[in-house]
């Protein structure tokens, strides 16, 4: 069996029984625990599962990763990402720049533009954007989460609302086979789908790992994109789904 499908294989076993550890897939595959190891840090690294201790188990569907762990995760296909969605940015264009670590990746390639006005929800996009001269940068009131600096509540609703900008530039958290946009906390998603509703061009931002994990919070679906920023060909039901939308894929 080929590393490929031992991982696909790993990732069954672990949704069957809810944690596996690594003697039990060391004896199932016959395999080293060193070559088990290695297996288990790369599904980790991809979202797909999540290492506990002496095995590994289901990625949370109520808990996101730390803030702190997923400023680190996949940041070079972040970068990649970022940097084909800025191509697609005109100067002097209208937007929206939620909450998400790849959304503060998108703030840092977006400086090469020329007067942009952004609303954002977001501290640390508006940290990133605050001192280019020639970019307004509006941020959204609204209740501050600590641990990522994220901007949520009524408040931030009502703010947006106020806006119809050009396009609205989202993060995701998870991305379903159905082609469900999935999140973690219910007032994120409302901000979320605020920005959708009052953007002329919606764009997501998601790497890999995102078709891989299931949060609860239902944002939204695939067919209100105009476009899908990723890294890497998504599975083939997500490949067909933006087909049918006629959703543009990029990939990076």
């Amino acid at each position: 069996m080929n590393q490929q499908f031992r991982q696909d294989a790993i990732v069954e076993l672990v949704r069957q029984h809810g944690y596996m550890s690594i003697e039990q897939l060391t004896e199932h595959f016959a395999v080293t625990p060193q070559t088990i190891r290695r297996d288990l840090n790369t599904l980790a690294d991809d979202g797909r599962v999540r290492r506990v201790h002496g095995g590994v188990g289901i990625e949370s569907s109520t808990v996101n990763t730390a803030y702190s762990t997923r400023k680190t995760l996949h940041l070079e296909e972040k970068e990649r990402i970022a940097r084909c969605l800025a191509q697609q940015i005109p100067d002097h264009s209208s937007l929206f720049i939620n909450i998400g670590t790849s959304n503060e990746v998108i703030a840092q390639a977006l400086l090469e533009h020329q007067g942009l006005e952004i609303i954002t929800n977001n501290l640390n996009v508006a940290a990133i954007l605050q001192h280019k001269e020639d970019f307004n940068v509006i941020i959204a009131g609204g209740q501050v989460r600590s641990r990522d600096g994220g901007i949520i509540g009524e408040a931030t609703i009502d703010f947006i609302n106020q806006f119809k900008v050009d396009y609205g530039i989202i993060g995701i958290s998870g991305i379903d086979e159905d082609g469900s946009l999935l999140e973690f906390d219910y007032q994120e998603v409302r901000v979320a789908q605020a920005i959708i509703a009052n953007s002329r061009r919606v764009y997501l931002a998601a790497d890999y790992s995102k078709f891989h994990r299931n949060p609860v919070v239902r944002q939204g679906n695939l067919s209100q994109l105009d476009a899908l920023f990723t890294d890497r060909k998504p599975p083939e039901a997500i490949q067909q789904l933006l087909l049918q939308h006629d959703v543009a894929l990029h990939v990076a």
